[in-house]
């Protein structure tokens, strides 16, 4: 229960610094200092404040992991994604512009494929749609999702996320339906 509470610590201490600085600019010094622990206990659950980056990120995508449910549109889903980026725009801003802009792009990419591939293999039940056909599909929309959410932090993350997300919801509503419908027609 100690080590909980001061992993969940050392993470909000890092969030609020990342909040308020670039990432190149903090040190584990500042992050023990402000936690009131010594550097041996940071180090005891982290190697460097990147393999902490990592876990957080990991921690986000296992939030939406699971929080994702069949009564979920993709839609959702993906809103739950940008929850974390939303109450910590400066951080992400940062992250985007350091040298481990890659963590938060893997990040990004896996968020999408969780939601893409769970929404798409609820799309085909009763649809005899390749596995192959529905991978394809799930990894289409994955690098779509990714490169629309990376435009949108590169700009500033100043649109809604919820009005975007939701009229592309509209969009191209019933297209992996049709997609998946059409591999069952396609001959090798």
């Amino acid at each position: 229960m100690v080590q909980q509470y001061t992993k969940e610590m050392i993470r909000e201490v890092f969030i609020k610094k990342l909040n308020e600085h670039p990432l190149n600019k903090i040190t584990v010094k500042d992050i023990v200092r402000e936690c009131g622990i010594n550097r041996n206990t940071f180090y005891y659950y982290y190697t460097d404040i990147y393999a902490l980056l990592s876990e957080i990120f990991q921690t986000e995508l296992q939030t939406v992991i699971d929080e994702y449910n069949d009564t979920l549109s993709w839609e959702e889903s993906f809103l739950v994604a940008t929850k974390f980026a939303l109450e910590n725009r400066t951080a992400i801003y940062h992250i985007y512009n350091s040298m481990q802009r890659e963590e938060l792009e893997n990040y990004i990419y896996n968020v999408s494929g969780t939601v893409m591939i769970r929404y798409v293999e609820k799309v085909s039940k009763g649809i005899s749609a390749t596995q192959e056909d529905k991978k394809l599909i799930a990894s289409f929309y994955q690098g779509a999702l990714t490169e629309m959410l990376l435009r949108w932090v590169a700009s500033g993350m100043k649109e809604d996320p919820n009005i975007v997300i939701r009229r592309i919801g509209q969009l191209f509503d019933g297209n992996i339906a049709l997609s998946l419908e059409r591999s069952v027609n396609l001959k090798d």
